[in-house]
């Protein structure tokens, strides 16, 4: 049985010729709906550059806003053709709800994400702590963190594990105190053992005048005198200093006759020694 394409042809005919204004409203709609939903979505993006927040996050707030702009027009123009869309939105906002269910973690990294972008607490380049993991931050995602650990492993940490716990940034200061204790014998000079200690600091360009080192003991422990030694250097500086500072303090010590001492035990043996 073949088609009858005249009849077909008619068909199309009569229903244009019945509905032909509502067919130019809902191309009408749609055309101007789709060129309002571009322009909205471009004062958007533009407003928030403006305002300097991050590319990425304009760059998804415009595509969002616009998709967004893009189904209520569908919408509008379906509903011209005298098509139901009352069932169509409910299908929609049910399809939603499921897909937000299922990607609740994802939202809840994204939410993060874009307060991280807003405020800002770290940017590239800083050395940070987050969600119990350290390391320089590479990249700022919607949905995750980027870290290369002082190892040089690459660490992916969820938005939503930064923002729900400490941030600690090691780098947003410009400088950082490098705490070391020092210990001593009880037997030897404290005065000449601190000197020694502040001369170390003195010739190290990379240690800040301001503020002062701190040389001072701090506390009398089982074996030693202590000494707490805080020199405040520039955060890139930071380790370079430590590693330098604890060599340079054991050597100087050592030349200066000075003992750093280490836990002992002394065993004592009772009774009479045993015959050959």
């Amino acid at each position: 049985m073949g088609i009858d394409i005249n009849a077909i042809l008619n068909k199309m005919y009569e229903y244009l010729a019945t509905y032909w204004l509502q067919v130019v409203g809902a191309i009408i709609i749609f055309v101007v709906g789709r060129w309002v939903a571009k322009l909205v979505s471009k004062v958007v993006a533009k407003v928030m550059t403006k305002a300097k927040i991050d590319a990425t996050l304009v760059n998804f707030v415009q595509d969002l806003c616009y998709v967004a702009m893009l189904a209520f027009v569908v919408i509008a123009a379906l509903e011209k053709l005298g098509v139901d869309t009352a069932s169509f939105a409910v299908v929609i906002g049910a399809a939603g709800l499921a897909i937000g269910f299922a990607l609740q973690g994802s939202l809840g990294n994204f939410a993060a994400g874009v307060i991280l972008i807003i405020f800002k607490p770290f940017k590239v380049g800083d050395f940070v702590e987050l969600g119990g993991k350290m390391g320089t931050v590479k990249e700022i995602q919607i949905f995750n963190t980027i870290l290369s650990s002082p190892d040089n492993v690459r660490v992916i940490v969820p938005n939503s594990q930064v923002t729900g716990s400490s941030i600690m940034n090691y780098t947003v200061n410009g400088t950082r105190r490098v705490d070391m204790v020092v210990g001593v014998s009880y037997e030897d000079d404290l005065k000449k053992a601190r000197k020694v200690i502040e001369d170390i600091l003195a010739a190290d360009s990379r240690i800040l005048k301001e503020p002062a080192p701190t040389v001072a003991v701090s506390e009398l422990g089982d074996s030693s005198v202590n000494f707490v030694v805080r020199p405040w250097v520039n955060s890139t500086d930071y380790w370079s200093v430590r590693f330098d500072t604890i060599r340079d303090v054991k050597m100087a010590l050592d030349k200066n006759g000075i003992t750093i001492p280490f836990p002992q035990r002394d065993v004592h043996m009772k009774g009479t020694a045993p015959k050959a």
